[in-house]
């Protein structure tokens, strides 16, 4: 018997030795589409899978969504931008501790024709009230993405109720937003990220930027074990650890589109 098992277990480690991929980890990441339509996964992911022999699965949503998988145990990390829903998440017991990681701004886009006339303002709140008050169109994610949530926020600030023909609710993500306001010469709200990724793509302009209340902050969060005892806890807390290091630190600074730096650390 000790001989047969002493032969198995030799077998398995030349297959590991031969196939170094079946003894691959598997990393399930639930983000944003910022992220992803970024670009910023393509440039951050590779030397972790490489270091730690792991491949990560990435779920790109809302943010709303993203945490939702997280709460049923279908994601062992979660990467989003919506803070108080981070910190309810947290809160519930769904993950184990908020990690602060990068952060950009959101801004308001339009046409350039702007028949709002809110180029150039620097109060996000009452330019989304010149937008409402004026009936030109604007298109919400509507999807509780992280720029929905913020979405909803300057609306309430503004003391305008978005209704009415004008006001679409699109339920997709940024960059099919993005598509549609440029398709519709409509108003929407994106992250900056996503869009200088769609800057070739899109003809829309930043008409109101520079607001402290556009700020738009990222967290990572691993799901709790105690929760869901399968999720890969150790690997969700290297890559944590990984996306804190002073290597993917210096990717997310260096990370460029079209020449702009798209995401910033914290000193």
């Amino acid at each position: 018997m000790k001989r047969w098992l002493s032969l198995a277990l030799t077998a398995l480690a030349l297959l590991l030795v031969a196939n170094p991929a079946a003894a691959q980890q598997r990393l399930i990441l639930s983000t944003t589409t910022s992220t992803q339509n970024s670009g910023l996964l393509d440039v951050l992911l590779p030397p972790f899978e490489r270091s730690h022999n792991a491949r990560v699965d990435v779920i790109a949503v809302g943010t709303g969504q993203a945490l939702r998988l997280g709460e049923a145990g279908d994601a062992d990390v979660v990467m989003v931008h919506a803070r108080a829903l981070e910190d309810a998440f947290v809160a519930a017991g769904f993950g184990v501790e908020r990690h602060d990681l990068m952060y950009n701004d959101f801004v308001i886009l339009g046409p350039k024709a702007d028949p709002a006339e809110i180029g150039g303002m620097r109060d996000a709140p009452a330019a989304l009230a010149k937008v409402a008050a004026s009936g030109a169109r604007f298109i919400s994610r509507a999807d509780q993405s992280g720029t929905h949530v913020m979405e909803r926020d300057l609306w309430n600030q503004a003391g305008a109720a978005p209704e009415g023909r004008w006001y679409i609710e699109a339920g997709r993500g940024m960059g099919e937003v993005i598509n549609m306001a440029t398709e519709l010469s409509a108003y929407t709200l994106a992250d900056r990220g996503t869009y200088l990724a769609y800057l070739g793509k899109a003809d829309l302009k930043i008409l109101v930027e520079g607001d402290e209340r556009l700020f738009n902050p990222y967290g990572v969060i691993a799901v709790n074990p105690q929760r869901h005892p399968h999720v890969n806890f150790t690997l969700a807390e290297q890559f944590i650890a990984y996306l804190l290091s002073e290597e993917a630190q210096d990717l997310i600074t260096g990370f460029q589109v079209n020449g702009e730096q798209l995401f910033f650390v914290y000193p």
